[in-house]
């Protein structure tokens, strides 16, 4: 259970989010009643409410207002989420993925979009993933962080694939020369913004964070910059 003082300062961030200039997601879905449901609960991994809205509490002109710090925090927390999550996304907590099917069979269904190559100039696929054993990036301690990148390092070490393999680049100590070159080629990623370090999603920059990327640089990975990681192909 949350102690007194984190119930006292969400209490105190309730508060703060009556302002009429605040206008988020966070702020129409937790009333009064939810408030009082949830500011006493805690995940195993230690997430409070506050560490759910920190962020939006501390940016009232925030659109959304939320962030996870573990996955635990979803079903603790769905009170608060799971109407958000179906306003801003249409997805209900009844609503089910689709299963995943990338066969050679299904590809072949899809048409080329522009068949002449008169308008496509280039294409890019992002997905994000998160590492099963640790919480989400506002729940990271400095530890999480080293030994995370050094497990993906590791396993990217193994790729043999020719059109795969590459390069991983820590962003601590990285030398200044690569580090200009990766931001002038728009690889190299910041750290978040106002609203993710308010949500403690930044601590310990640039501690465990990276950049993966193949030979010819059309298949890269982002290491814990806002997701464990994120894995994007080029072309």
């Amino acid at each position: 259970m949350a102690d007194a003082a984190t119930i006292k300062e969400i209490e105190n961030g309730f508060k703060t989010l009556q302002d009429p200039k605040c206008n988020s997601l966070l702020k129409k879905h937790l009333t009064q009643s939810v408030m009082d449901q949830l500011k006493g609960k805690k995940t195993k991994l230690g997430a409070t409410l506050m560490d759910v809205i920190r962020s939006g509490v501390n940016n009232l002109d925030a659109g959304v207002g939320v962030y996870a710090p573990d996955s635990e925090s979803y079903t603790v927390f769905a009170a608060l989420f799971d109407p958000i999550i179906q306003e801003y996304h249409g997805f209900g907590p009844n609503d089910k993925q689709p299963d995943v099917d990338l066969g050679e069979g299904r590809t072949k269904e899809l048409t080329p979009l522009d068949p002449e190559g008169k308008y496509i100039v280039s294409t890019r696929i992002r997905c994000g993933r998160s590492l099963s054993g640790f919480p989400f990036n506002p729940l990271l301690t400095n530890e999480n962080y080293v030994a995370m990148q050094e497990k993906v390092k590791n396993v990217l070490a193994q790729v043999k694939d020719a059109d795969l393999k590459g390069t991983y680049y820590p962003l601590q100590g990285m030398v200044k020369e690569v580090q200009n070159k990766l931001i002038a080629d728009h690889f190299l990623f910041k750290e978040g913004d106002r609203h993710l370090q308010h949500a403690n999603a930044c601590r310990f920059w640039p501690v465990g964070r990276g950049i993966f990327h193949n030979n010819d640089k059309t298949f890269l990975i982002w290491v814990n910059e806002e997701d464990h990681l994120r894995l994007i192909s080029m072309e």
